[in-house]
């Protein structure tokens, strides 16, 4: 095995100190300057390499260290917009694969139209009806995927249910009031005369402190049906209070309905269509007739 250098100058050094006590003095003196030359030499060596070693095991470390517990930054969680713009892929895949016949009754909006797809063709029949909720949207969503989740379908009524999610995100009335007039100018756009079916908006437990503005949008489109023929308003909210409270008719998140109070809806909303439904399913395939 190779000594290294820095122990053959000990060596050299200390046999070189041994034979002195034999040598003249002036030798001696001259062997001793050598000898305490070479042992710094072998003590710088000496130390150079141990830092050396230190500070490559501590670079070798650090590098180790930081290899093991770097991780890539997280991805940043997909905004409202990104999530549902997935659920509508979903939507377009589904009507490509199998697309829904037409003149049925559209309804669209929020979590509380897609929450209510386990029963909602049983508690409207015999109406026809495609569910087009996706849940946490925003009426100004509606009207960005109009084309995808609506026109198309050539409805012969929409049964629309959103805007609670727009007060519960901050967007003042008048924008709330505004996206739903930009709705309906779409619908009238594309769809002539079908009729709207607005639901008001709920109240419930969890967002009661928002009540009073979503009665200034309630009472807004509550008088804007007043002077269409096309927009009928569908009210929930009283069927829905017991002495000014919202009554015990949630899942335990105190927002979404239980089967209770799709029970309240199922006969409101059912009041409210079946009485033109005919007319307006006449209407609509006279329509689409070439």
């Amino acid at each position: 095995m190779r000594v290294p250098q820095s122990a053959q100058l000990y060596r050299e050094a200390v046999r070189n100190l041994n034979t002195t006590l034999t040598e003249p003095v002036e030798r001696q003196e001259a062997r001793a300057r050598q000898v305490t030359m070479r042992r710094n030499i072998v003590m710088t060596s000496l130390h150079s390499g141990l830092v050396g070693q230190l500070v490559l095991c501590a670079f070798a470390v650090a590098l180790s260290t930081t290899g093991a517990g770097a991780q890539a930054p997280p991805l940043p969680a997909p905004t409202l917009e990104q999530e549902l713009a997935t659920e509508i892929d979903r939507f377009v895949e589904a009507d490509r694969v199998a697309p829904p016949a037409r003149c049925q009754v559209l309804f669209v909006g929020s979590s509380s139209i897609v929450k209510w797809k386990e029963t909602l063709a049983a508690d409207m029949a015999p109406m026809p009806v495609i569910n087009r909720g996706f849940g946490g949207s925003h009426i100004e969503y509606v009207n960005r995927w109009f084309n995808q989740i609506v026109a198309q379908y050539r409805p012969r009524a929409i049964v629309f249910y959103a805007g609670e999610n727009d007060i519960d995100a901050g967007k003042p009335v008048e924008r709330v009031v505004a996206d739903f007039d930009e709705f309906m100018a779409r619908k009238t756009q594309a769809l002539g005369k079908t009729p709207v079916y607005f639901i008001s908006l709920k109240p419930s437990k969890l967002r009661f402190a928002k009540f009073p503005l979503q009665s200034q949008v309630n009472d807004a489109i509550r008088a804007r049906a007043a002077k269409r023929s096309d927009l009928h308003y569908i009210n929930v909210v009283s069927p829905m209070l017991e002495n000014g409270r919202p009554k015990d008719i949630f899942v335990s998140d105190n927002l979404h309905l239980s089967s209770q109070g799709y029970a309240i809806w199922t006969r409101v909303v059912r009041a409210a269509l079946l009485p033109n439904t005919k007319a307006e399913a006449r209407s609509c395939h006279h329509a689409e007739q070439p």
